[in-house]
Order: structure tokens, then C-alpha cells, then sequence
């Protein structure tokens, strides 16, 4: 069983290139016609480098070894082409039809089996010839066939590896729909992006297991290559964007265009799996780069965000197409669903702190409690100079130069502070007794505090702050 399962594996999983080449046989490229019963060949030269039919009609042959054992045997051809096959001068059946041009051609499936009977082997000089085109190839590829080979028939079950595959795509779907909810609810710009990875990588995994389960014409392998690549890279992009909004916010825009950069110049690399198992590495790589600066700057969460990566990133370095085949998946979703059930319980203390915190606040309106990676504290409002938004927290810059994380989101703090505190940009709410004024330069505001760098005033937001600051009495 296990050594079914072993070779089903690998059939699925290793390079396009290695099965094309190494399949023990020595193919011949020939000129080739009809005959009355089989093909008649003629002018056969040895194939050097991968079989490659498109955009031509391509006749091989090759001398083949009946399978030991009594199992039924069948010639597998899996490819981007249409393709008959004749066993010692017997048709075995067609996939398609080839032919000399497009119109000719009729396209078959990428994956074909032609079951071999028992009578047609002899004991030596099986002569195997396969009849190939491609003219039908949405997009070119640098090694459109997968493989041609005898081997047992039927074709070991998939049904392990695609279970697998749709475990991991429900799991990833479930946890897009929990960060949608989350983001619906705290409108946070990491919910968001986690919504999003759980989305795409559910995608990818449903597109991984498509050849498994539809026997779709081989046309349609080269949208599912690219659709693959496509989603490999967002789910990239993505998680930079989510690893530097939670350790690095003030590097989100920069690091995410470096992102998109390195992950699109991955079209430019040979073979869809060489692209897809670049993007996702570069990805793997620009987000441990800043897990470990946030390792070195003791941020909570870093370290077991960089040892994720890392096992990850070994595992892509020392089993590629493991990677991009079946531990991607198991990847997000390992990811992912601890992030969920992490955000849902701190929903809930959130909740919980909230409703005390209010009690707090109205016994002592002129203090706001704030809760921080340190513990809690009571906060005098005169020490607060502005609250800036910083993701899923605030931060809280003080009179004494200090600054506090606060877990809260700015517009929950825009309605329970009192007027005193104005919402000048819409990340940046300003303490009005604490400023001094404001100037303009090329329509953009700041506003000049007593203590500290200026803050910036959107620019449809100029008026009411003028106003405000007109009517605001000094202390």
C-alpha cells in the first residue's frame, strides 16, 4: 500500500522535467505516415533534451520491457498534446486526435492511458510508437510532456494526497470567512490581508487538484499552470504584507512594492514549477527577514512567527516540489488557523476589557486605561499629546516624551474621548490643548504642537480644525 501511494506520490509531484527525461527509455524522432495497419517510420534520430510536440506533429518510438509480475499493464502518456499509441504494430487507442496543424488536431486530455493486452507482448523487441501534437497550447511550456511510460494498470488511487489537498482547502476557507468576520468587526488591515491568505491558498489547493480529479483536455493545463503561479504569488505578497503590518507597520508600503517586484520578476524563470516555488520562497524569505528583526527587538510574537518560516523555508530548499505541491497547503492552514483561534480569543478579552474599562472611565473620567504589552495603566488625558493609529493598536505620545501601545483601534477612541481631542487625520486624533498652531505648506497642514514633531492635518480636514482651534480654550 505504501509503496502505491509512494510512486503515486512522486508521479504528482516531481519536476515536469525529471519525469519527461528519465524514464528509462531511449526515444527515437522519426518521419512518419500512416499504414495500412501501423505507421510506417523512417529517418529515426535519437530525441535530445525534452519531448516537446508543440506547434508540430511529432512520431516517436522506442524499444519497451513488459512490467515484471501478472498485473495489467497500460502505456501512460501524460502531456500537453493529443497523442495514439501502437504496441508492436497493434493500435492501443488514441487520446484526441493528432495532426499537422491546428485545424487537423483535435485536442485530448492531458492525462491518457491505453491499457495494454496481454497478447500483444513478446519476449523480447517490444516496439512501442506514439504519434504526438500540440497545437491547441494556451501558453508555451518549456516542458509541455510529463511523461511516457508502462506501468501497472489502473493507475494507483490519488485519493490520499487529494483528501489531504481538500482537508487543508476547507480548513483555509473556514479561516477566510473568521477574518472576514474579524475584519468586518475591527476593520483592521491584518485581518484583512489574513482573510486573504487563508482565500488564495484554499484557491490553490482546490487548482493543485484538479488533474487528480477532472480528465480535462490538455488545453486547459496551461490556465491552471498559470492560475497556479498567479495565486503562489498573491499568497507571497500577502504575507509580507501581513508579517510587516504586525512587526513593522511603518515599513508596509516599501517592503510590500519590494514584494510584488521580486514575486513578478519570478515570470521571467523556465518551467511554472520553478516560478511558483520562487514566488513562494521569496515570499518565505522577505517574511522571516522581518520576523527576525522583530526577534531582535523582543516583539511579542516574533519568535515563534521565525521559527515557522524557517522550517518552511529548509523544507522548500531541501524538498522543492514537496513544497509546492502538498506542504504549501498544510502550511497556510498550520499558519492561519492558529492566527483565527489567537484573534478570537483576544476578541473576547477585548470585549471584556472594553466593558471594564468603561466602568473604569466613568469613575474616573479624566483618565483613560490602557492596556499594553506591559500590563495596565491609568493615563491622565492632559499627559496624552496625540493618538496615532499603528494597525491593530494605538499609539499613546505622552507630555514626558514616553509613547504606549495601546490595544484599541483609533475610531473606538474617537468616540469616548472627550471633545478636548479632535481627529485631524485619519490616522492621528490631536490633544487640542496641547497645540500650539498650524501651518500650511502646498495645501498639506501640520499642526504644531507644545511638545514633540508636528502632525500631520488632512487636507479636507483643514477647516474643521481651524475652527476647532479657534474655539478651544488654553490650559
Amino acid at each position: 500500500m505504501w509503496r502505491i501511494l509512494l510512486i503515486a506520490i512522486l508521479w504528482t509531484s516531481l519536476p515536469t522535467e525529471s519525469r519527461a527525461q528519465d524514464q528509462g527509455y531511449d526515444w527515437q524522432a522519426c518521419r512518419g505516415e500512416p499504414g495500412a495497419a501501423a505507421p510506417v517510420l523512417h529517418d529515426c534520430r535519437p530525441v535530445e533534451g525534452v519531448i516537446d510536440p508543440q506547434g508540430r506533429e511529432l512520431w516517436l518510438r522506442a524499444a519497451v520491457q513488459q512490467p515484471s509480475g501478472d498485473e495489467p499493464a497500460a502505456l501512460y502518456v501524460v502531456g500537453a498534446a493529443s497523442s495514439e499509441v501502437w504496441l508492436n504494430g497493434q493500435k492501443l487507442g488514441a487520446n484526441g486526435r493528432p495532426g499537422n496543424s491546428s485545424t487537423a488536431e483535435a485536442p485530448g486530455r492531458y492525462e491518457a492511458s491505453f491499457p495494454i493486452p496481454e497478447r500483444l507482448w513478446r519476449s523480447a523487441d517490444n516496439l512501442v510508437v506514439v504519434h504526438m501534437s500540440s497545437f491547441h497550447g494556451v501558453v508555451r511550456l518549456d516542458n509541455p510532456v510529463g511523461g511516457i511510460a508502462v506501468a501497472p494498470y489502473p493507475w494507483p488511487s490519488r485519493t490520499i494526497p487529494v483528501a489531504i489537498a481538500f482537508i487543508a482547502a476547507g480548513a483555509l476557507f473556514a479561516a477566510a470567512f473568521g477574518f472576514a468576520v474579524i475584519y468586518s468587526l475591527r476593520r483592521t488591515g491584518s485581518s484583512l490581508a489574513l482573510a486573504a491568505l487563508a482565500g488564495v491558498a484554499g484557491l490553490q489547493a482546490i487548482l493543485e487538484s484538479l488533474r487528480a480529479l477532472v480528465p480535462y483536455a490538455y488545453p486547459v493545463h496551461g490556465l491552471r499552470l498559470v492560475g497556479i503561479w498567479v495565486l503562489s504569488a498573491a499568497f507571497a505578497v500577502l504575507l509580507v504584507s501581513y508579517v510587516v503590518s504586525r512587526f513593522w507597520p511603518q515599513a508596509r508600503g516599501r517592503l510590500v512594492l519590494v514584494a510584488a517586484a521580486a514575486v513578478a520578476a519570478t515570470s521571467l524563470a523556465p518551467g511554472f514549477d520553478l516560478k511558483t516555488l520562487l514566488a513562494l520562497m521569496i515570499g518565505l524569505a522577505l517574511s522571516a527577514v522581518v520576523a527576525a528583526a522583530a526577534v531582535r527587538r523582543r516583539l511579542p510574537g516574533a519568535r515563534p512567527m521565525l521559527a515557522y518560516l524557517a522550517v518552511f523555508i529548509a523544507v522548500g530548499m531541501l524538498f522543492p516540489s514537496l513544497l509546492v505541491d502538498l506542504s504549501y497547503f498544510l502550511f497556510a492552514a498550520g499558519l492561519l488557523l492558529p492566527l483565527l483561534m489567537a484573534d478570537v480569543v483576544r476578541l473576547g478579552r477585548a470585549d471584556q476589557e472594553r466593558e471594564a474599562a468603561l466602568t473604569r472611565a466613568a469613575a474616573r473620567p479624566d483618565c483613560l486605561t490602557v492596556a499594553s504589552s506591559r500590563g495596565v495603566e491609568r493615563v491622565p488625558l492632559v499627559d496624552i499629546l496625540a493618538v496615532v493609529g499603528a494597525d491593530d493598536y494605538v499609539e499613546l505620545r505622552l507630555t514626558n516624551g514616553r509613547r504606549l501601545l495601546h490595544s484599541a483601534r483609533l475610531d473606538r477612541l474617537e468616540t469616548e474621548l472627550p471633545a478636548s481631542f479632535l481627529r485631524v487625520h485619519r490616522s492621528v486624533i490631536a490633544n487640542l490643548a496641547h497645540v500650539r498652531g498650524f501651518e500650511r505648506e502646498g495645501g498639506q497642514g501640520r499642526l504644531l504642537m507644545d511638545e514633540g514633531a508636528p502632525l500631520p492635518i488632512s487636507r479636507n480636514r483643514l477647516p474643521t480644525v481651524r475652527d476647532a482651534l479657534n474655539a478651544a480654550p488654553r490650559v
